[in-house]
């Protein structure tokens, strides 16, 4: 069987994907729990790019057919992609040089489809705070206090 006869076409199917991209996440958690950061960031990269095979919005058809994920894969797809981001921005801040223009980019990510991450919000304003821009990491660090879970 040839792959263009695979359900999802040339992608492959949504749910394994998903679940592909789920196996590189977990891999990903217990690569940073070992302190592995490096290896950590592949497999969060590599998580991503099996989300990247879904169909997305682009893929509806125009003649009003649904778009090929159910709801609860694309639930699942922005929950793996929001860990992951969030993750990979973790992993980013244990570097010794850290790219705190990347621990922004990938917080905004998340910010802007969970917009009261308390991780995301607390590592954006460590992010500014480094990149200088004083007045939008006291924003963030305000946010995150007022969202800290219960417990820290």
């Amino acid at each position: 069987m040839d792959r263009s006869s695979l359900p999802g076409g040339v992608r492959g199917d949504p749910a394994q994907l998903i679940h592909r991209a789920l196996d590189f996440k977990t891999q990903g958690a217990q690569c940073y729990k070992d302190k592995k950061y490096r290896e950590a960031i592949g497999k969060y990269h590599r998580a991503l790019l099996e989300l990247k095979g879904l169909p997305g919005e682009q893929d509806r058809a125009g003649d009003g057919q649904e778009p090929r994920l159910t709801e609860e894969q694309r639930r699942a797809a922005e929950s793996v992609e929001v860990d992951c981001y969030n993750s990979l921005a973790a992993c980013l801040l244990q570097a010794e040089l850290v790219n705190y223009e990347r621990v922004k980019e990938y917080c905004l990510k998340v910010l802007k489809k969970e917009g009261e991450n308390f991780k995301a919000l607390y590592r954006s304003g460590v992010a500014f705070y480094h990149l200088g821009d004083y007045d939008k990491a006291l924003f963030y660090l305000k946010e995150a206090k007022s969202r800290q879970p219960t417990g820290l």
